[in-house]
């Protein structure tokens, strides 16, 4: 993980906030087939307001993820942020499934856990109904891969879901919860 302020306090600086709004609104300029009717401005203002998940997006975007807004819940009035990169993204591969996982390896443990990692980072992981919503919007890990929310059911006999795009359709796999490979990562979503 990044540190992104002086202290322990989950704020960025104020040269990162910058530099993070002005990505951010280049991002969103740029992909407008994402976020259609919804206008900058008042993405912005929600970010200005909510410093915590300024600094969560920091994080996302500091690990390769592209975030970029791709809705708006209707009832709550928040905006929806995913991973957008191309790829998994590139500071989160080469991690198994989660804190069970990493400990259950003998030798050769990954650096991290990806349901812990995104914890920290103040995100959740796509489910694989937000993956799928995801891949409406472009072609997404023609290359990689990227851990899902996995049922309960499903982890607790040892296994993890993980997806990716290949012949322009979305499949769904399994693998132990354990694995880890350079090209699996994990994307988030993150609500302001």
């Amino acid at each position: 993980m990044t540190k992104s302020g002086s202290s322990n306090k989950k704020e960025l600086l104020p040269e990162q906030r910058e530099g993070l709004l002005k990505a951010l609104k280049a991002r969103f300029e740029k992909n407008m087939n994402r976020h259609e009717g919804l206008e900058w401005a008042s993405v912005q203002a929600k970010l200005e307001a909510n410093a915590e998940k300024l600094w969560s997006l920091h994080e996302m975007e500091s690990t390769g993820g592209e975030p970029d807004v791709v809705g708006q819940d209707n009832k709550t009035g928040e905006y929806i942020f995913y991973d957008c990169s191309a790829e998994s993204p590139k500071g989160r591969r080469s991690i198994c499934y989660d804190r069970a996982a990493l400990e259950a390896r003998k030798e050769h443990k990954p650096h991290n856990n990806a349901v812990e990692m995104a914890a920290d980072m103040g995100i959740e992981l796509l489910t694989e109904e937000q993956y799928r919503e995801l891949q409406q919007l472009g072609n997404f890990d023609l290359k990689t891969s990227s851990w899902v929310v996995t049922p309960a059911i499903i982890r607790k006999l040892g296994g993890a879901l993980f997806c990716d795009r290949r012949y322009d359709t979305v499949f769904v796999y399994h693998n132990g919860a354990d694995s880890y490979y350079g090209a699996r990562g994990f994307r988030g979503s993150l609500r302001v």
